[in-house]
């Protein structure tokens, strides 16, 4: 912070990214009510506990090496040449500081007064971290091991996701560079690969017992309790607010990344470094939000849950170019995504007995899969990034947003980096003998096991203070 410009556009940038992080853990409190409203009342604590522990499993280790993985992967296996300088990077610089706080700022166990960015941003993708890993949850309520949801939440809260963001949701990503990939608000990056990790777990976890009929015909296991699904989605709604603006960067001087030295040019971008506005990203989002909701009262006759759900299955649906369509556009993409995931989901589910719980798959999976087609198609030559204007300084050029590429970047998001892995995960751990309940468990319920180990322990604790 150099002059007086450069420290307002610096604490304005820090706290923006702040207040996106607290507007984005109203989508985590969402979805634990969410979840405990669609599950059955004897699996309740369970559900809620199971969202209650991917908060520290997954932030610890996105501190030790999730974070590390979005920095160090942008290229995949040495695809594309790498852009990053330091310049680029988000360094700190402790030197410019006098001698007592340099040796406050370097200890490990300090602040760095330093830091006005890293930290905040850090936390916005750590609580992307947290979406990933709860999409997950509410498709697999009701039948899995505490221990296995650990696991997978760690996979894909951590691990996979993190890699499709250093690919394809990075300003040095080989997905924007060879691909032209282009997936602003996170169809893709996160709702697709955490849609198709559900899916891939289901395959060997199972249908709830009951779920299907002796001739194989679905029965329906509804909400039990409709106003936390209902208050739940809608808190899920607002946090998507707070994830929509820290998916953009609140000011950025436009002028040298599209070559215009010595010209400013001060805009909001996208992750992409894109210009868009937060007031055109506004019209888009509530567009979208209403064209779902109205798709999804249609397609399912009024019913309450996937009229809710739908709402959010056509923000997710034209998240991937909501920075740039128009209103009409964004509605209108919402709709389909619902229709035919709405349609997809009951297939799957008859087709493959295929029992997600909340429709998790579709909502966030299919429809973000869609979504990214659909971009391929509408945006077909807009730039896929702020360098795609461009060669940059070392030669190279960005592929613009084409069909093809947003097709091939769907498969990847959707079964390279989210079914197979999950797939991969839920073998191994059902060969363990750790992936589901015992089935006695699950016809008592979670909760009564819950207790039963409570009631275990005190009896313990009482026979040894005898």
């Amino acid at each position: 912070m150099t002059d007086q410009l450069g420290a307002l556009t610096t604490i304005f940038t820090e706290f923006y990214y702040w207040v996106t992080v607290v507007l984005m853990f109203l989508i985590h409190v969402g979805f634990c009510m969410y979840e405990v409203g669609a599950s059955r009342y004897k699996h309740h604590q369970h559900t809620l506990m199971k969202n209650t522990m991917l908060i520290p499993l997954v932030t610890v280790t996105w501190f030790l090496f999730g974070w590390w993985i979005y920095w160090a992967f942008p290229t995949g296996p040495g695809l594309a040449p790498s852009i990053m300088n330091e310049s680029s990077a988000l360094i700190t610089d402790d030197s410019a500081f006098s001698s007592v706080y340099y040796k406050a700022t370097s200890e490990l166990m300090a602040i760095n007064l330093g830091d006005h960015i890293s930290g905040v941003f850090w936390a916005a993708f750590l609580l992307f971290s947290w979406t990933a890993a709860s999409i997950v949850s509410g498709a697999i309520i009701e039948r899995i091991t505490t221990f296995a949801f650990g696991i997978l939440a760690i996979a894909i809260g951590s691990v996979f996701w993190v890699i499709d963001a250093a690919w394809g949701w990075h300003f040095d990503g080989w997905m924007l560079k060879l691909l032209g990939y282009h997936d602003a608000y996170a169809s893709g990056v996160i709702h697709a690969i955490a849609g198709g990790f559900a899916l891939g777990v289901l395959m060997v976890l199972g249908p709830r017992i009951g779920k299907f009929s002796s001739s194989g015909e679905p029965r329906n296991i509804g909400p039990r309790n409709p106003w936390l699904v209902t208050i739940g989605l809608f808190l899920i709604y607002t946090g998507f607010w707070g994830f929509y603006a820290a998916c953009n960067i609140p000011i950025f001087d436009l002028g040298p990344e599209y070559g215009m030295e010595g010209i400013s040019y001060w805009t909001a971008t996208n992750i992409y470094v894109t210009p868009t506005t937060l007031s055109g990203i506004t019209f888009n989002f509530l567009m979208s939000l209403s064209g779902g909701l109205l798709a999804g009262y249609w397609i399912a006759k009024g019913d309450p849950f996937w009229t809710y759900s739908s709402g959010l299955a056509g923000i997710i649906c034209a998240s991937a170019g909501n920075d740039l369509y128009h209103p009409i556009q964004a509605m209108i993409i919402g709709m389909i995504g619902v229709v035919i995931s709405y349609k997809l989901h009951y297939w799957v589910e008859r087709k493959f007995k295929i029992d997600d719980a909340v429709g998790a798959v579709a909502v966030h999976g299919y429809a973000g899969f869609i979504g990214l087609v659909i971009c391929g198609f509408v945006l077909n030559g807009y730039p896929a990034s702020g360098y795609s204007v461009g060669a940059m300084w070392d030669g190279t050029t960005y592929a613009s947003i084409n069909p093809l590429g947003q097709f091939l970047g769907a498969l990847i998001m959707f079964v390279v980096l989210g079914l197979i892995p999950g797939y991969v995960i839920a073998k191994v751990l059902h060969g363990m003998g750790k992936l589901r309940i015992p089935r006695e468990v699950e016809i008592a319920g979670l909760d009564y096991e819950i207790m039963e180990t409570a009631k275990k322990d005190e009896r313990a604790v009482s026979s040894a203070t005898r």
